[in-house]
């Protein structure tokens, strides 16, 4: 009989404990969400603040155009939205950490030296995008637009979706520098090697040509061309880090 109590009392004990962690997960889980939204709303305000030296670092690339307000408030929203834009980017290595913080002390010793590597490179290689796209693609893009209709029309172009057009063309290039880290992540599990990817290449000409497509915003051929042979260099370097980590 007192077996029995101790044990009921044992389990009832577990459970109490399951459900005290439980509850301390949520509530650190909500005072870091809590934190990154702060911390976006303050790097959004600051940038806000600092706003007409950021849009002039927009309008760089697109040497010789002159932009309009199509609507009323147009600056105003298009303002707003660089602000957010960039707010997201300055606050995000915080907002990696602070998810690391939260998920890395359930980790085992081998998937931290997995993760944190993988995570660290893949920051690297998103804002290596971002610069290869503003410095080469977005004026790649340009050029050939303004140099197609310069005889026909007149280069006066609204901000906002100039901006919607840089914007997207920088964060798409961003995600695709993360093929190499897709790469290393399928060699680590055994999935694909390093040889079979290399051994895939003319698969990979013909699809890194149509993402680059898909990517783009724009359908000038020369921005494609880029983006193509950058993704090609991407896949190829992918493959060699998985052979050499693989001997």
């Amino acid at each position: 009989m007192f077996v029995k109590n101790d044990i009921n009392e044992l389990n009832l004990n577990k459970i109490q404990d399951d459900e005290m962690a439980l509850s301390e997960h949520i509530e650190e889980f909500s005072q870091r969400i809590i934190f990154c939204l702060i911390l976006l709303l303050i790097s959004t305000l600051l940038c806000f603040t600092d706003i007409k030296q950021i849009v002039q670092i927009f309008q760089i690339p697109a040497v010789g155009i002159k932009f309009l307000q199509f609507a009323p408030g147009e600056y105003f929203f298009a303002s707003v939205k660089i602000a957010a834009f960039c707010g997201i980017l300055l606050s995000s290595p915080l907002t990696i950490y602070q998810i690391f913080l939260y998920v890395v002390p359930g980790m085992t010793k081998k998937e931290r030296d997995i993760v944190l590597p993988i995570t660290f490179g893949s920051c690297i290689l998103f804002a290596i995008g971002l610069i290869f796209a503003y410095f080469f693609l977005v004026p790649a893009a340009l050029k050939f637009f303004i140099a197609y209709g310069a005889d026909v029309v007149e280069p006066f172009w609204s901000f906002n979706q100039y901006f919607d057009f840089v914007a997207s063309l920088i964060f798409a290039t961003g995600l695709a520098f993360q093929i190499p880290i897709i790469q290393i992540v399928l060699g680590l599990f055994g999935i694909v090697s390093g040889q079979s990817m290399l051994s895939a290449w003319k698969y990979i000409v013909v699809l890194s040509t149509i993402l680059a497509a898909v990517i783009t915003p724009s359908t000038d051929p020369l921005t494609q061309i880029i983006m193509s042979v950058a993704l090609l260099a991407l896949y190829v370097s992918g493959a060699g880090v998985v052979i050499l980590i693989k001997k």
